[in-house]
């Protein structure tokens, strides 16, 4: 574990495989994860505005986690925080601001792809969740229909709070280029979902610059 300037806890992640599945195409595929570090929490209201320098409007403590940010949001924060840190930006913008590419060597702060997210996520547990989800998740069966301060459920074994519920987190990944174009990857469920979107397995997809009051994310930073 350790603890960036910002505020950011960041958990050790071991490596391992984990099997990706999607319902809609009926398809599974196993995926490889080198070990890597991910926030203990999605990234909160505070720690935003204070690495953007811009303010959030609405009210509620700064231990929310940030929603309403679109994709490229969370991009534009994981390069501003890596250079306040001296470390070298994961995203290359392209001079038409509508591109990326991810520098692999880079040392900075990236979104997680999706199967580090849900190879973190399930935490060596095997089934849909790693715990009891009243105990682990904010949803709509006991959030009161709003969004709650990080860190208030339960952790996963290896020390992740809100994995599941809160928020949903966006992912590095295209969803599928092929039928959704530059759809990004959404995991975890959020606050005001039904019990069966808050699984390890459940995917979502939203295009990049779409913002709305459940959705936030988390940092990750590569092993050196």
């Amino acid at each position: 574990m350790d603890a960036g300037e910002q505020g950011l806890t960041m958990i050790a992640v071991p490596p391992g495989t984990v099997t990706l599945s999607d319902r809609r195409t009926r398809r599974s595929w196993a995926v490889d994860v080198a070990g890597h570090r991910l926030a203990a929490h999605p990234v909160t209201r505070e720690q935003y505005a204070r690495v953007t320098g811009r303010p959030l409007p609405g009210a509620g403590t700064g231990r929310l986690p940030v929603e309403s940010v679109s994709w490229w949001d969370a991009v534009h924060f994981c390069n501003t925080l890596s250079e306040r840190e001296g470390r070298t930006p994961a995203y290359r913008v392209g001079a038409d601001g509508e591109s990326v590419d991810r520098d692999v060597s880079a040392d900075g702060y990236r979104l997680p792809t999706e199967a580090e997210w849900e190879h973190a996520c399930r935490a060596g547990t095997r089934g849909p969740r790693y715990g009891p989800l009243d105990d682990i998740a904010w949803h709509r069966g006991n959030s009161g229909e709003r969004v709650h301060e990080v860190g208030g459920r339960l952790p996963n074994p290896w020390g992740l709070h809100d994995m599941l519920g809160n928020v949903w987190e966006w992912c590095w990944d295209v969803y599928d280029a092929e039928v959704y174009g530059p759809y990004r990857v959404l995991r975890g469920g959020g606050w005001f979902d039904e019990h069966w979107s808050c699984r390890a397995s459940v995917r979502r997809r939203s295009h990049p610059m779409f913002r709305v009051d459940d959705v936030g994310f988390r940092v990750a930073r590569t092993a050196r």
